[in-house]
């Protein structure tokens, strides 16, 4: 999404500058970390704001401000600047304002209510963010999107399954569990699933599809020519979503033409194609495993859906449409 954004922000002939490469990431809550980049960020800071004076910067964005890596350096350097600060994909995480992120929950918080403009990408967040806006705080709605301006070109469909994620413990391997029992609950015999992805989790993710031997392919981790190619090829992409922020292969694959099954969950749902059925993560592997055999026993129906989620992400998920949006609430601030 980063890319996709200074890809986005190019196209509104806007000269973005990565401002600085400063990690603020702290993926374990560790006080003496996060002390260390809040003081690498002061140092920052110092450096960066004679810069953004002799170079004319007009605002400040920053893309995914979080509990776990807040903006450390934003909101300072543009208070000095006297410029806009605008946020893109920030959430609200009040409950992190103790324990062992409570110093970067803080700053976090702190980032949000600075922001003049916050882009959300979620109805999900976007509830918080409303919830505990500062005043004359405009909350605007940036759809999810690729970096491109066309729809890739349509491939020769099989009719196979594809599924794409990292293998790690937690929410991806939920997502692999869920596949593994909804696959031993097909009806249908004539499938096959390909699975795009690596990771440290892949032998237990193996081991979750060894009852089904050779009707599963094993690609590994795809370089993005050839995981476009799997697009390309397959007509369902198959992933639950657990606790995914939207999911960006939801995007890819139905650019593709692909037709999706998933869970219907908060956050998945801002990016999927209105008129098909997701079932609920209550109704269970059950209703994914129906839903999956009547799309492997219904082939023009499943290439219908696919047609029609390729609509849906030309028309509200590619850089033309961010462009818009963003090019937009941009000029309106700076007037």
């Amino acid at each position: 999404m980063a890319r996709a954004l200074l890809a986005a922000l190019q196209m509104c002939d806007i000269k973005a500058d990565v401002a600085s490469h400063l990690q603020s990431r702290d993926g374990i809550g560790d006080a003496q970390v996060q002390a260390e980049k809040q003081a690498a960020a002061s140092v920052e800071i110092d450096t960066l704001i004679p810069k953004g004076r002799q170079a004319g910067w007009r605002f400040w964005i920053t893309y995914h401000n979080y509990y776990k890596a807040p903006d450390l350096i934003g909101p300072a350097v543009a208070q000095a600047l006297n410029i806009p600060y605008l946020l893109v994909e920030a959430t609200r995480a009040r409950k992190r304002l103790s324990g062992p992120w409570a110093d970067y929950a803080k700053a976090a918080e702190a980032a949000s209510d600075a922001a003049a403009v916050i882009f959300y990408l979620t109805l999900r967040d976007k509830e918080a963010l409303r919830n505990y806006a500062a005043t004359d705080q405009k909350l605007i709605h940036l759809r999810p999107f690729l970096p491109r301006e066309n729809l890739p070109p349509i491939g020769r469909k099989e009719r196979s399954m594809l599924s794409v994620g990292m293998f790690r413990k937690g929410d991806k391997f939920a997502s692999y569990e869920i596949i593994a029992d909804t696959l031993a609950k097909l009806q249908t015999h004539d499938w096959h699933l390909e699975i795009a992805g690596d990771g440290p989790a892949r032998a237990e993710v193996e081991t979750l599809f060894a009852p089904f031997s050779n009707k599963i392919s094993f690609l590994g981790a795809l370089s993005a020519q050839d995981l476009q190619d799997a697009y390309a090829r397959a007509t369902i992409l198959f992933w639950p979503g657990v606790n995914e922020a939207f999911g960006m292969t939801y995007l890819e694959a139905q650019a593709a033409g692909m037709a999706v099954v998933a869970q219907n969950r908060p956050g998945v749902r801002d990016v999927l194609a209105p008129g098909a059925d997701y079932p609920s993560p209550e109704a269970g592997s059950g209703a994914l495993a129906a839903r999956l055999d009547m799309l492997l026993e219904m082939p023009k129906l499943t290439m219908h859906l696919g047609a029609a989620a390729r609509a849906h992400v030309g028309a509200h998920h590619l850089l033309g449409s961010a462009r818009t949006t963003l090019r937009t609430a941009i000029d309106e601030i700076l007037i």
